[in-house]
């Protein structure tokens, strides 16, 4: 998963001031219905699908099916995208389970995931030089982007071994920058994701001695609107997943119209037509809406977000105004809610998945 470097601090200021303005302004006015609307993505295999469709026009036609108008906005900082759409400046925007929860959520934004696009499938990595097996990163001192999913897998990682956060150190690196920091000797371990992880992996005497594929379905890839705003607008939820189950089925046919997709997607990304299709084979797609409301209605996924919440909660990711993990509601299909009933700020809501699987759009 492709996720840029913010420092600690940053994420738990915006999540602590956001909790303070929640709980000390009056509830805010309700959405209204509306026809024009911004939805954010940054760049990542997984979620190219997204400004190819805009390109294509298969963003305008089920827009116009709708009478909407929808913009697909690039911010080429991942952090930053969750950012603006935590204030109000995107409607929805891609974003990974965990940092849905960390930042928007935590923030006291009420984020509804309507698609689950992806999960990471040997995206992410740990790597070691001089090393054959997990076990011997005990005591090593490991470059990463600190409280990302990163640190996360990390974390996944160590307890396969036995291990513990504490049993190693940890410096703040950024992503831009780790390939960089890897190729010094005395750098010894890294945690990263594709393409970086590609490069690394390549470095003579490196071993992965990890990876997302070992945690399946844990590392996901969404897209979340606002709640109040998908309420009053639910033309919006509809057209969106229109939007992607079209682009979807398009970029994965065995033919010349999807081979000219996905290197268009390729060229949006920056990248190569062969490295693109190298980080999809790592990328784990629900190719279908029944695939994705599978995902969406397993009871796995309530497991996966214990997990996510209880390392986020342990790295102070919640903010100074959260005592305990179950601070932030999570809502799940059928009823299912993790944590505190009362203040709900992520839901994985299926419906507009079903309305797609239902062929109802």
């Amino acid at each position: 998963m492709m996720v840029h470097w913010v420092h600690k601090t940053g994420i738990a200021a915006l999540a602590a001031a956001a909790l303070v303005l929640t709980s000390c302004s009056s509830a805010p006015e309700p959405a209204k219905p509306r026809t024009e609307f911004a939805i954010g993505w940054s760049i990542y295999a997984g979620w190219m699908p997204w400004p190819y469709a805009q390109q294509a026009g298969i963003v305008k036609k089920w827009a116009d099916k709708y009478g909407l108008t929808i913009k697909i906005v690039q911010v080429n900082d991942y952090v930053e995208s969750v950012n603006q759409y935590t204030a109000g400046k995107l409607d929805g925007v891609t974003v990974t389970n965990m940092d849905a929860l960390t930042i928007p959520a935590a923030g006291g934004k009420d984020t509804s995931a309507i698609i689950i696009g992806d999960y990471s499938n040997g995206n992410d990595g740990v790597v070691l030089k001089n090393a054959t097996s997990l076990a011997s990163i005990k005591g090593r001192t490991i470059n990463l982007v600190e409280l990302s999913v990163s640190h996360y897998l990390l974390a996944r990682g160590l307890e396969t071994v036995g291990l513990k956060l504490s049993d190693v150190k940890t410096i703040n690196t950024a992503d831009a920058d780790i390939v960089g920091a890897f190729a010094a000797p005395e750098v010894t371990a890294a945690v990263t994701w594709n393409p970086q992880l590609n490069e690394l992996k390549a470095a003579p005497g490196t071993t992965l001695a990890f990876d997302s594929s070992k945690i399946p379905a844990e590392i996901l890839d969404l897209l979340v609107v606002d709640s109040a705003t998908l309420k009053a607008n639910p033309a919006l939820g509809k057209a969106l997943v229109g939007i992607w189950y079209e682009t979807i089925a398009l970029m994965q046919r065995q033919d010349a119209d999807g081979a000219a997709a996905r290197a268009a997607m390729a060229k949006l990304a920056g990248s190569t037509p062969a490295s693109f299709d190298a980080q999809l084979v790592t990328t784990h797609l629900y190719a279908t809406p029944q695939e994705a409301l599978a995902a969406a209605t397993a009871p796995e996924l309530v497991t996966t977000m214990t997990r996510v919440r209880d390392f986020s909660f342990s790295k102070g990711l919640f903010g100074p105004g959260a005592t305990a993990p179950d601070a932030i509601g999570i809502a799940f299909p059928a009823g299912k809610t993790l944590g505190n009933a009362a203040n709900v700020k992520l839901r994985f809501d299926p419906a507009f998945m079903q309305l797609a699987a239902d062929g109802k759009l």
